[in-house]
């Protein structure tokens, strides 16, 4: 009997917690609506399904403000020379809400959703010029993918995506007089010992086979769209770890099948192979695009902070932050958005203003 008691109390203190939640983040719409009124000229209207995905960025947000705070304390607590600590609180009232309202008013009515898989994700980083956070936000795999068949000229009917090892066999079979179909063979002779990764490629098949298109890349292609300052965390090889005290070099395994993969990812389902319908290109695109732009001149500055583990970026140069010995806080691959290490349970809301 206690124990079915105790049960529906937790239920219960679920449930209301889920409605406050809830509440918030219709509070928040309401405010982002609001602030995008007021920068854009014209009436704005969005469905009630834009309106449902502006509350799942919320909800996600407020997550990765909670976790960035975490990190900062973190930071902070190990660094030996204090005034290099991070003393801006991580929280809704030191996010650039006006500048972020924008985004997410316009990624919610390109479809884009943050609450699943490898769409959408938010990255905080420190703009020290302003002191305050701006909210980067990165389209993951698939939001990439979704971006691309939502504009295409023609979508195609089904992607491969393989990483190729120096045990598989691979061989491209092109378009000639004698094949109309451009194909290719492929087989993993060892699925446990594939040895070293030489390359990859993407296949993209339309309902007319003869638009087929293989898409081969060595790994001197995929270096050349490696970051500069990649981070080993992610692609391996030598990176830099603090023990007892002192900054050592060591060999970091990484996750470079999955970074190859990626970048195989982006290249498939770039305008270049998937031109894009200027029928189909709106507003909501044109300002993604834009923004891009924006994005690229930070991306050098998150693969930095990258190899620190860190989740917040700081905008302007700042001596580093001395060595953590407490587990790394979720990390974002910052090349396609997708969370690498996704850390322990979700933290609790963000504090933060009444919206």
């Amino acid at each position: 009997m206690a124990t079915k008691e105790l049960t529906t109390t937790n239920q219960t203190a679920l449930d209301t917690q889920k409605t406050e939640q809830l509440a918030t983040s219709e509070k928040f719409t309401n405010k982002v609506l609001k602030e995008f009124g007021g920068n854009v000229a014209g009436a704005l209207q969005v469905t009630d399904y834009q309106r449902t995905l502006i509350q799942g960025y919320f909800i996600v947000i407020d997550r990765a403000l909670k976790t960035a705070e975490e990190e900062r304390l973190r930071k902070n607590a190990n660094n030996r020379d204090h005034k290099y600590d991070n003393n801006l609180a991580v929280n809704w009232n030191t996010v650039n809400l006006n500048d972020l309202a924008l985004d997410l008013v316009h990624y919610a009515r390109m479809g884009l959703d943050m609450t699943q898989d490898n769409m959408l994700f938010p990255i905080p980083y420190k703009n020290n010029k302003r002191d305050i956070y701006d909210i980067t936000l990165m389209e993951g795999y698939n939001g990439i993918r979704y971006i691309a068949e939502k504009y295409a000229v023609e979508v195609p009917t089904a992607v491969t995506i393989e990483v190729v090892y120096s045990t598989d066999t691979f061989k491209p079979i092109k378009k000639g007089k004698d094949n109309r179909v451009e194909s290719y063979e492929f087989e993993i002779n060892n699925a446990f010992s594939r040895g070293d990764i030489v390359g990859g490629f993407a296949y993209l098949e339309f309902a007319d086979p003869t638009k087929n298109e293989l898409i081969i890349m060595s790994m001197h292609d995929i270096e050349k769209r490696k970051p500069a300052y990649a981070s080993a965390n992610f692609w391996g090889g030598k990176g830099k770890e603090w023990k007892d005290g002192k900054q050592v070099e060591v060999e970091l395994e990484g996750w470079k099948d999955e970074m190859v993969r990626k970048t195989i990812i982006r290249e498939a389902f770039s305008a270049k192979h998937l031109p894009r319908d200027p029928k189909k290109v709106d507003d909501n695109y044109q300002y993604m695009k834009l923004r891009e732009t924006r994005y690229a001149e930070i991306e050098a500055q998150a693969e930095i902070a990258a190899n620190a583990n860190a989740t917040m970026i700081d905008t302007t140069p700042a001596p580093a932050a001395l060595p953590e010995t407490a587990a790394p806080a979720p990390t974002v691959d910052t090349d396609t958005g997708e969370v690498i290490n996704a850390g322990s349970a979700a933290p609790a809301p963000a504090d933060g203003p009444e919206f």
